[in-house]
């Protein structure tokens, strides 16, 4: 590669280049792929950073009821870890089937209609932002367990945090994915140590006392429905574990060859670690007897509850770990802290990603699936900054509010996403038993097409088989979840997923209508006869200056059939001071004054364009209009903008095309890197500027003979 490849041009550069780096080549895009001890970081953070605020949330419920109820803690926990590995296998048949990345959109889209593909959609886009809010708002929280001076600015240090997230992914996912490796590895081992140490001393007789063990708590009464709806909920708040589980079979594209293996083996670390972490705080939570409460008040012997919010578990088990305010303590806390902010990145990198698919199916905005300078699709990371922070505002980044709106989404898409797979393994069934009578389906010629490139093999017959079964158990399971969830979550706020996710339903669907109608009204007819019936220009005049001058000079060099200066008159000083200017200057262009008695510019111009097309058929009148370019964002403010509201009207006009001629000002320097070039035609100052007479063009039309084009 030369030297000026690697340089990009300096007119690609820009101010918030400083920020993000400089644009990045199309051919730089390979070297933009993530090894697998790069992925991990990046696309699991969320789910390894979950087992900071799962045990605290499933512990917090169960007391509730009382301490008693503690017993049941181990109990929830392994059906959470059970959930935890069938979901986990269940996505690794998943991303062989379907590497695109549309993950469980691309399942439920293909193999259950378009009907189910958006409403996945819809879930995991509300589950990206959600995973964002929580994840940022529980990293506060530990800032805020560490720091409790803090808490005052809790909104402020979120939204803060988010808008650090958003500039470091825009700099390009290898960058981001090496700023946020460290802190995750971090947060990995001082845990695991942590566990460890944890459980040596509780072997060897000394185990860990937390602060809050000497508290009671003030326990509800509950009826034996009551009791069985609390572990529903204290389930359901504990299978928080599971979010970001999805997001490594949205994200195999960014995954280096052999993308289905790496991507595969990337997903099975993730769930070992998650596991081990999970059940192993959860155990060392229940060793040190962390007393938990959603309200510190309801802690009897908490005396600091009206001042003073009660610490993280994970800060507790630090703290009765290795001894409060040391090294390793702050070290838990710092890493945990770290792991938590950055696990929102899973959702920076999976939120872009599914929104460049639904951009490419049709169901959102094209820009969407537009690269940036650094290769990514940064629109889609504006806007799940945008929509956190307003999140983060509304609700005061209080985790305890925010988490009871998260976990809903992630488990529509599971239960969609493992019934669309359990639909493509039948599917594959039946073409085997008949291959001569059906055609493979979609997802299995795409697998064929890449198995050299992405690391698959073919599967056998028994492997089918066997998948086939694996996600009807996952399709099970996480239905009874997503139906445990929506019971115990609902009147705590989760109603308001189920609204948010069909205005996310609808608006797809329409954008998806409107790109349909759009694209059938300009599709070609049949036969299309090309040329018009005369070409005539206008000049729109105010006053005589250089970009006027400038814009008729382009007029005349076009060699149009007919060509004529327009001044709409509002004011008649400055119209009689216009004609002797024209006179002074010899320009040999009829210059023609339309009266305007209500000062309006566009309407006397469109009535004159509307009489003269009239009187001479298909006549085909293109306008043209001197446009300033400046360097400075406040110059934009100073100058007239009347000249775009005309051009916003003349464009609705048929038959009427709008030429814009650009007078580059001084400041302009600023972006191009130059001075505006002199008047055209600078050699003859001081002659006149004349009419050149047009080429005769032939009569005949070009293309065969049918409609013609308005």
């Amino acid at each position: 590669m030369t030297r000026e490849a690697e340089t990009p041009p300096a007119e690609l550069k820009s101010p918030k280049n400083w920020i993000i780096g400089d644009p990045l080549p199309t051919e730089k895009l390979e070297g933009q792929l993530l090894p697998k001890h790069l992925a991990l970081p990046i696309f699991a953070s969320d789910p390894l950073s979950s087992v900071a605020y799962a045990p605290q949330e499933l512990l917090m419920i169960l007391m509730v009821g009382g301490l008693a109820f503690l017993s049941f803690a181990p109990w929830v926990a392994v059906a959470v870890v059970v959930l935890l590995i069938t979901v986990v296998v269940s996505y690794r048949q998943l991303i062989r089937a379907y590497p695109s990345g549309g993950g469980d959109y691309e399942v439920a889209h293909k193999n259950l209609g378009e009907k189910s593909g958006l409403v996945v959609a819809s879930a995991l886009l509300v589950d990206y932002v959600m995973t964002v809010v929580v994840s940022v708002a529980s990293g506060v929280d530990n800032i805020i367990s560490a720091i409790p001076e803090l808490n005052p600015l809790r909104v402020e240090i979120a939204v803060l945090f988010v808008i650090i997230l958003a500039a470091v992914n825009l700099r390009g996912v290898s960058e981001s994915s090496k700023a946020f490796a460290v802190p995750t590895y971090l947060f990995i081992g001082s845990v695991f140590v942590m566990i460890v140490v944890g459980l040596t001393r509780t072997a060897l007789g000394d185990p860990p006392v937390a602060e809050s063990a000497g508290f009671s708590v003030e326990a509800e009464s509950l009826t034996q429905a009551g009791i069985i709806l609390l572990l529903l909920r204290s389930f359901a708040s504990g299978c928080s574990a599971l979010t970001g589980v999805e997001a490594i079979s949205n994200g195999v594209p960014a995954f280096r060859r052999p993308k289905i293996r790496n991507a595969q083996s990337t997903l099975v670390l993730m769930g070992g670690i998650a596991i081990t972490l999970f059940a192993g705080l959860t155990a060392l939570a229940l060793i040190a007897n962390v007393h938990y409460a959603e309200d510190p008040c309801h802690l009897i012997g908490w005396a600091e509850c009206a001042t003073e919010p009660q610490r993280s578990l994970i800060a507790q088990v630090a703290a009765a770990t290795f001894g409060d305010a040391t090294v390793f303590f702050y070290l838990i806390q710092a890493a945990t802290a770290l792991v938590l902010l950055l696990a929102a990145n899973t959702a920076f990198n999976g939120f872009p990603l599914l929104g460049s698919v639904l951009a490419h199916d049709g169901y959102a905005p094209k820009s969407l699936s537009t690269r940036g300078d650094r290769l990514i699709y940064s629109n889609g990371v504006l806007i799940l900054a945008l929509a956190a922070s307003v999140i983060l505002v509304v609700f005061q980044a209080n985790l305890t509010v925010l988490i009871q709106l998260y976990i809903i989404g992630v488990f529509v898409s599971f239960t969609l996403g493992q019934t669309g797979m359990v639909r493509h393994w039948l599917r594959e069934l039946s073409q085997r038993r008949h291959p001569s009578s059906s055609k493979r389906s979609p997802a299995a010629r795409t697998g064929a097409a890449t198995d050299a490139e992405t690391g698959a093999r073919p599967l056998s017959r028994g492997a089918v088989i066997r998948a086939l079964v694996i996600n009807a158990v996952g399709a099970a399971m996480t239905a009874i979840v997503l139906l445990v969830v929506t019971v115990t979550k609902f009147t705590h706020g989760a109603w308001i997923v189920f609204v948010m996710m069909p205005i996310l339903f609808m608006l797809m669907l329409g954008v998806n209508r409107y790109y349909r109608d759009v694209e059938k009204e300009i599709e070609p007819d049949p036969t299309t006869t090309f040329g018009s019936n005369g070409d005539h220009a206008i000049v729109l005049v105010g006053r005589m200056q250089k970009p006027v001058l400038k814009a008729l000079d382009y007029a005349i060099a076009a060699r149009h059939d007919s060509i004529e200066a327009v001044h709409v008159s509002l004011d008649d000083a400055q119209t009689k001071q216009l004609k002797k200017d024209w006179v002074k200057q010899n320009i040999h262009v009829k210059l023609r004054i339309l009266s305007s008695p209500y000062r309006d510019l566009s309407h006397p111009l469109i009535q004159y364009i509307k009489s003269r097309r009239e009187e001479h058929g298909s006549e085909i009148v293109t306008v043209y209009m001197p446009q300033y370019i400046v360097g400075h964002w406040w110059e934009n403010l100073l100058h007239n903008h009347k000249a775009r509201r005309i051009r916003q009207k003349l464009l609705l006009v048929h038959g009427v095309t709008v030429a814009l001629v650009p007078w580059l000002l001084d400041s302009s320097d600023l972006i191009y890197g130059r001075r505006s070039r002199p008047l055209p035609g600078q050699d003859r100052r001081g002659e006149p500027v004349r009419p050149v007479p047009r080429r005769p063009v032939p009569a005949e039309p070009v293309g065969a003979a049918g409609k013609r084009g308005r």
